[in-house]
């Protein structure tokens, strides 16, 4: 049951966040998967009636920002606003992300409270001054160890390559400030052992316990050869490291150091969302950051796996890059928001093809979820005038449907809502649509219809409500995945004016049968998911 009243006002909310996205070029499928994942885990803790905060945004500093934006003519914060305003924000409207904040890296409520967070610790005496020298990969930001790097071969023969992007790393020597992080190993293999949920999958768990057990370097926290980032509060001659400044995003974006009240309300995060080549950052220098700074550590930090395309990460500069938009433009937002929930488990790596998203939009959307909802409305609309008629002659093919929903309810909350297996509850659901479709078939309704008795009426009247009913739970179900057609199929149904707007539906209240009451309007719109056109 949601909290109401007061109660509200002092629950925790639900706090999801995504990793804030490089400006470097425009966000592609990987990106958006991502996004769409968090998308989909807060529509469902929304409509679970929790208190929900998503916070998404752009990680705007780093000499990689700085040296595209000189590629590009531009000044630093200018090629960031250019992206953000045209390419980024557009998109998570596009795909219809509802996320309650953007957080960008350059904006003053984030680089005020990163310096406080850093003097901080500099006057608890986490950081000192010294010097390195080694390799450093600029697209990821990252010093590397020698024994990860790999050799270079071709154009790059007789170099050394970050394992990641496959470019030459470049050897640096700078005075730095240094984060003890060698001191927190221990209590980080500590956190691990007693929050084995700390870290998913248990893969990406095993391989930071592992990486930690190996002992922990220091961690260099400033950089001094350029000077795009926030100033090191006490040597301007040196900004914050960009990864120590962007991790803080999770923290400045609540409240930190300017709202205590909304930052408790908020703060840790309950799930952060990473791509497993990020996820060191956040598994291993983010905690010890906060256990530095004496802050709680978030809930569960979630690694998905890569897109692939042609067996190759998803990615710019291997030109896999895909726009969403070219497949939003052929298959609809809400198919695409359903596919990369649906065909790939999420923390695994997942292939993509244009091929096997047309079969699955044929076979699952069209055929089986959108004929059948067509099928209702028309049906409803021929023998009964479009008025939604009273059941009044269930059995067991009845008990068997609403067992179905209660089984397929309780599967996907569990899944999507605790576990983030997003393939396999939307799996359930659309279970329970191929058990309607086959209720529907061996029923015969359009059979039925021809024999003009009081009893084959009633039994006609059964098996149309009992669609109905079933295709109200399925838009309630199906919300969070896609929006724009659940809302379509809430309207056909006529749901609104008796149950009210689909988004006060309680995914937990969803398996009470009867909801859609006898005489409810029921119309026949568009098809919810049109037959595809052959790309041009």
């Amino acid at each position: 049951m949601a909290a109401t009243g007061s109660e509200q006002t002092e629950s925790k909310a639900y706090y999801v966040t995504t990793p804030i996205y490089y400006v470097n070029d425009a966000p592609h499928l990987g990106h958006a998967y991502t996004t769409v994942a968090g998308d989909v885990l807060t529509r469902w803790h929304r409509q679970r009636g929790e208190k929900v905060w998503y916070l998404t945004g752009t990680d705007e500093h780093g000499q990689k920002i700085m040296r595209t934006a000189v590629a590009n003519g531009v000044s630093p914060q200018a090629w960031c606003d250019r992206l953000v305003e045209e390419a980024w924000k557009p998109l998570w409207e596009h795909l219809d992300i509802g996320n309650d904040d953007f957080i960008r890296t350059t904006e003053k409520r984030h680089t005020e409270r990163v310096r406080e967070f850093v003097q901080d610790l500099y006057d608890k005496g986490e950081i000192y001054q010294g010097g390195y020298e080694g390799p450093y990969c600029v697209g990821c930001e990252e010093y590397k160890t020698y024994g990860e790097l790999l050799d270079g071969e071709g154009e790059f023969e007789g170099q050394k390559l970050c394992p990641i992007h496959r470019t030459p790393v470049e050897m640096l020597q700078e005075e730095n400030y240094f984060f003890k992080l060698s001191e927190y190993g221990p209590r980080l293999l500590e956190h691990y052992e007693q929050h084995p949920e700390f870290i998913q999958p248990e893969s990406a768990r095993n391989e930071i316990v592992n990486f930690v057990r190996q002992g922990l370097e220091d961690l260099s926290i400033s950089r001094s050869t350029f000077d795009w980032g926030v100033k090191v509060p006490w040597d301007d001659k040196h900004v914050i490291y960009v990864w120590i400044d962007a991790l803080l995003n999770y923290a400045t974006a609540v409240g930190y150091g300017a709202d205590q009240e909304r930052f408790e309300r908020t703060f840790p995060a309950d799930v952060h969302l990473v791509g497993k080549d990020i996820l060191r950052f956040h598994t291993v220098i983010w905690p010890a950051m906060l256990m530095a700074n004496g802050l709680p550590l978030p809930g569960k930090i979630v690694a998905n796996g890569w897109l692939m395309v042609g067996g190759e990460k998803m990615s710019k500069s291997n030109l896999t890059g895909i726009s969403p938009q070219q497949l939003t433009e052929h298959f609809g937002v809400d198919a695409y928001r359903w596919y990369f929930m649906r065909a790939i488990a999420f923390g695994q790596d997942g292939s993509f093809s244009w091929e096997d998203f047309s079969a699955r939009y044929t076979s699952e959307l069209a055929n089986d979820y959108g004929n059948l909802a067509s099928r209702v409305a028309a049906m409803v609309g021929k023998y009964f005038g479009g008025t939604l008629p009273e059941s009044t002659a269930s059995g067991e093919a009845e008990q068997a449907v609403v067992d179905g929903l209660a089984k397929a309810v309780a599967e996907a909350d569990r899944r999507i809502g605790d576990e983030l297996d997003f393939a396999g509850g939307i799996a359930a659901v659309f279970d329970f649509v191929k058990q309607v479709n086959g209720y529907l078939t061996e029923q015969e309704p359009w059979k039925v219809a021809k024999t003009e008795t009081d009893d084959a009426r009633a039994r006609l009247a059964t098996i149309l409500y009992t669609a109905a009913e079933s295709l109200r739970a399925c838009a309630v179900l199906l919300n969070s995945v896609m929006p724009e057609s659940s809302a379509k199929l809430w309207d056909s149904l006529g749901a609104e004016p008796h149950l009210g707007p689909l988004a006060d539906q309680r995914v937990g209240d969803t398996a009470r049968w009867g909801q859609l009451p006898a005489g409810a309007t029921v119309t026949k719109g568009g098809a919810l998911f049109p037959r595809l056109e052959e790309p041009k």
